[in-house]
């Protein structure tokens, strides 16, 4: 088991045996910070689906209206128009046969990844190196299109993918510590509405079962996100 710093025991005491709201929450991760780097704020649900079936998996993206706080690394798999596009909207890097050899050799110095439906015929291939990071563009998440430009600046933007785990958990980050709180929750009021809309037509019953807050060195805090 994983022991804690006297910090993180020194906040965990200040904890309080309930359930916070969503603005009390941040205020105390705020006032309780741990690192001396600036810590994400991160989000975790545990959701009330059936992880079995395939119908009842949730994923999607989300642009947090206040950005994530980090810079985001694009690339781009594309020729043509596309690359042109994906270079004049601020790509970090864009490629198409040259930049898929790269990645073949493992390189992933990247934070998102976008390809056109032409690119992703040779992409698909990448899974192997692109997949266990999350990085494989995926239609759903809007990271396969041929509108490369609009990909990009959603991206730069503040766009952050959810994707459930096999114990039907999702965890996503919504901005940093140094944020002001007025940001944060709208964030993670984002972030919520989000995963809400996700709610797989076949799911049954309490979908967001538990929700808590934390960052990325710190306690975390059970929130209540009822409506």
């Amino acid at each position: 088991m994983a022991k804690h710093g006297k910090n993180y025991r020194k906040v965990k005491a200040d904890v309080e045996e309930k359930v916070y709201d969503l603005s009390e929450a941040i205020r105390f991760l705020k006032a309780h910070k741990i690192a001396k780097f600036d810590e994400t704020a991160e989000m975790a649900m545990r959701l009330g689906v059936d992880t079995k079936k395939s119908d009842q998996t949730v994923r999607g993206t989300v642009v947090l209206p206040n950005g994530t706080g980090k810079s985001v690394r694009v690339a781009v798999f594309a020729a043509g128009t596309a690359a042109d596009s994906a270079k004049a909207a601020g790509a970090d890097f864009v490629g198409n046969e040259d930049l898929i050899e790269k990645v073949k050799g493992g390189w992933t110095d990247f934070d998102v990844a976008i390809a056109t439906p032409e690119a992703m015929k040779e992409v698909r291939k990448l899974g192997k190196v692109l997949g266990p990071r999350g990085l494989m563009p995926n239609p759903k998440t809007g990271t396969v299109t041929d509108d490369t430009g609009a990909a990009v600046r959603v991206s730069k933007a503040g766009r952050v993918e959810y994707r459930m785990d096999k114990n039907g958990n999702v965890q996503v980050p919504f901005g940093k510590l140094s944020f002001e709180e007025p940001k944060l929750l709208e964030n993670v009021n984002a972030v919520i509405a989000a995963i809400r809309a996700s709610k797989p037509a076949s799911a049954k019953g309490v979908f967001i079962k538990r929700c808590t807050l934390s960052s990325t060195m710190g306690v975390g805090l059970r929130v209540d996100v009822r409506d």
